[in-house]
């Protein structure tokens, strides 16, 4: 049995390719959005974000004047 403690078994060194040449033709498979989808969709997270916010506002008076019911008697 052989123990290879140093590296990879294969002895032949093939050329990688650069980093940035990787990026590149990653960056050439992504499907960009058109811009009227990318407001769109802008708008909605915004619309949705300030929605919950308000959600959240409205729970957190609701349990502050809840537990100060609560406190005081």
């Amino acid at each position: 049995m052989v123990i290879n403690m140093g590296g990879s078994a294969k002895t032949d060194k093939t050329p990688k390719p650069s980093f940035f040449k990787g990026v590149k033709t990653e960056f050439k498979k992504i499907a960009w959005p058109d811009k009227d989808s990318l407001v769109k969709q802008s708008v909605a997270v915004v619309c949705i974000s300030v929605v919950v916010g308000v959600i959240i506002a409205i729970l957190d008076f609701l349990f502050q004047y809840g537990i100060d019911f609560l406190t005081t008697l």
